[in-house]
């Protein structure tokens, strides 16, 4: 039955084929979303290996209490990788969302610095946004690390109550009054004394991600630690 199965992908592959959605390249048997060759010149970050030390940090430090941090790759314009990331968010690929959280899931896991989390929580949408995207990008990177860590995703934890602009355009200060207290928790009980990991596609300017963790780190002994896909 498999082999008849895998007689029936090939033929559907012949008449559509499959192709890398960063260099156009027909994809082989075993490959998914991404060729071999893409998925091994992703601009990693080595975050992984120093969680406490990194950009990141540097980035959040005396604004957001974070434990440690880390992120995938690089942000960097002129990439064809960037291009990945427009697709998850605006053309409905969240399959992008699990597959690159499988790949941070798993640098995570092989450096063993985030053995400790309990629970991973996305940066929530607005239900209206969720609706007119059809999902959270950032829970389908939860979704994508938990399968590798292991650790619940949680999505219903902490929600966006305002429907907010987006903020491509906007200015640090901007977004930073466009998410401010925006958030809340809806189920204090389950993450009293919990490492939480909060999980985002991008860090810019971390506004965003910075109104998400003081809501969370209001919770009696909560302890905070983000990864994201991209540090740009």
């Amino acid at each position: 039955m498999r082999i008849v199965k895998e007689y029936i992908q090939d033929f559907i592959n012949l008449i559509f084929p499959d192709t890398c959605l960063v260099c156009g390249a027909l994809l082989h048997r075993g490959e998914n979303l991404l060729c071999l060759k893409c998925l091994y010149h992703l601009p990693r970050t080595d975050y992984c290996k120093f969680p406490h030390e990194n950009h990141i940090m540097d980035l959040f430090a005396g604004r957001l209490r974070l434990e440690k941090a880390t992120a995938l790759f690089y942000f960097q314009k002129a990439s064809a990788y960037r291009h990945l990331l427009h697709l998850l968010k605006y053309k409905n690929k969240p399959q992008i969302g699990i597959l690159l959280g499988k790949e941070l899931g798993a640098m995570m896991l092989d450096s063993k610095n985030f053995n400790d989390i309990d629970i991973i929580v996305p940066v929530p949408l607005h239900k209206k946004r969720e609706k007119e995207r059809g999902y959270n990008q950032s829970y389908m990177i939860a979704q994508g690390i938990s399968k590798i860590l292991k650790k619940p995703a949680l999505d219903h934890l902490l929600i966006r109550n305002e429907y907010t602009f987006t903020q491509t355009k906007m200015s640090k200060e901007e977004r930073w009054k466009n998410v401010s207290g925006k958030f809340s928790i809806t189920e204090i009980n389950k993450l009293i004394d919990t490492h939480v990991l909060l999980v985002d596609d991008v860090v810019t300017t971390g506004s965003t991600i910075e109104a998400c963790g003081e809501e969370l780190l209001k919770v009696p002994g909560l302890k905070l630690s983000l990864a994201v896909l991209a540090k740009a």
